[in-house]
C-alpha cells in the first residue's frame, strides 16, 4: 500500500511564494511519476503540474512561469515551488503518485492567496 502527504500550504500574499512537499511511503518498488493538482471551491479537480521518473515535467497553462516542480527521487517527494502567486490560485493542492497499482492521492493542503 502506498500512502502520499502533502505539507506546506498556508495564507500569503498576492505576489508571494509557497512550495509544497509531497511525501510518498509504503511499498514503492519503483521510481513513479507524480504530479499536483488543485480544486478550487466551485471548480473541477485541474492539472497544476507533473513530473516524470526522468524528470521531464509538464505544467498547466495557468502556471506556466510561476510555478516548478521537482522531485527527490531518493526521498520519494516531490515539490511545488510556487511565485508570482494570485488569487485565483487559491485552491486545495492535491498530490498523486501513479504505480502498477493505480493512482494514490494525498489529502490535499490548502492555499490561500489574498489579494
Amino acid at each position: 500500500q502506498v500512502q502520499v502527504v502533502e505539507s506546506g500550504g498556508g495564507l500569503v500574499q498576492a505576489g508571494g511564494s509557497l512550495r509544497l512537499s509531497c511525501a510518498a511511503s509504503g511499498r514503492i518498488f519503483s521510481i513513479n511519476p507524480m504530479a499536483w493538482h488543485r480544486q478550487a471551491p466551485g471548480k473541477q479537480r485541474e492539472l497544476v503540474a507533473a513530473i516524470t521518473p526522468g524528470g521531464i515535467t509538464n505544467y498547466g497553462d495557468s502556471v506556466k512561469g510561476r510555478f516548478i516542480i521537482s522531485r527527490d527521487n531518493a526521498k520519494n517527494t516531490v515539490y511545488l515551488q510556487m511565485s508570482s502567486l494570485k488569487p485565483e490560485d487559491t485552491a486545495v493542492y492535491y498530490c498523486n503518485m501513479v504505480t502498477r497499482s493505480g493512482i494514490t492521492w494525498g489529502q490535499g493542503t490548502q492555499v490561500t492567496v489574498s489579494s
